[in-house]
């Protein structure tokens, strides 16, 4: 019980913070909070460290609990993820997502070809395989297990624990694709072989082309999403 209201209460103002219903600067009280949601002055204040520890909020002595700007927040973890994907702007969290693992997941792919472990390689090769066959499937919901697994395997494969460290991140993107209606009914034909592809160089201990297909991959998905942001102005920090 302790530990759903704890969350209850991260999730509450976390989301009020992130849409903007409470804007930089604005101050509240634990008292208020622990009133509202109806939680203990212990909920109350650990929920409040967490949001600190993500940077949406700080205390302040004898004022409350201010809340931070958005260039204060730590924008790689999972949960501000989240609460900007269901946000109205989701547009330029996908597309800011969307361009880091166009950087990112290439490289890991030349990486895990040159280094990856058998067993790790040959799982590659396993749900790669599934991916296709569930994509054809049109089982959306099991794809997008698959995927997650699929794309953090590569990250971990890489032998780079900064990557590896990214699976979080990647999977909420992932997640937050097929929650807001941006995934096709059916994968493509395409896509689903690409991943295969990348399965193969890889086991097969050939960097340029597992570099060569998950770049391909990454440009199918900015060409499927783009839309989304096309209209969102960029932030300039």
């Amino acid at each position: 019980m302790s530990s759903r209201l704890h969350s209850l209460v991260i999730e509450t103002v976390g989301r009020r913070i992130v849409s903007g219903e409470l804007a930089p600067g604005d101050t509240m009280f634990s008292e208020r909070l622990e009133e509202e949601l109806h939680v203990s002055r212990s909920v109350a204040r650990e929920a409040v460290r967490v949001l600190q520890s993500l940077g949406l909020v700080e205390t302040v002595k004898r004022v409350g609990i201010r809340v931070l700007p958005r260039e204060r927040w730590n924008v790689f973890d999972p949960s501000v993820i989240r609460w900007r994907l269901a946000d109205a702007g989701k547009g330029a969290q996908l597309r800011s997502l969307t361009e880091l693992r166009s950087a990112v997941e290439p490289a890991a792919a030349e990486l895990a070809a040159l280094h990856s472990p058998e067993d790790i390689s040959a799982e590659l090769l396993g749900v790669a395989a599934q991916m296709r066959a569930v994509g054809r499937a049109g089982d959306l919901q099991r794809f997008l297990e698959l995927d997650i697994h699929f794309h953090a395997l590569v990250l971990a494969a890489s032998g780079n624990e900064m990557f590896a460290q990214m699976e979080s991140m990647i999977a909420e993107v992932l997640r937050g694709r097929t929650d807001y209606g941006l995934m096709p009914d059916h994968p493509h034909e395409e896509a689903l072989q690409l991943h295969v592809d990348v399965a193969n160089a890889i086991q097969s201990g050939r960097p340029e082309a597992a570099r060569e297909a998950m770049d391909q991959i990454m440009r199918r998905t900015v060409a499927e999403v783009e839309s989304v942001w096309r209209d969102e102005p960029r932030v300039f920090s």
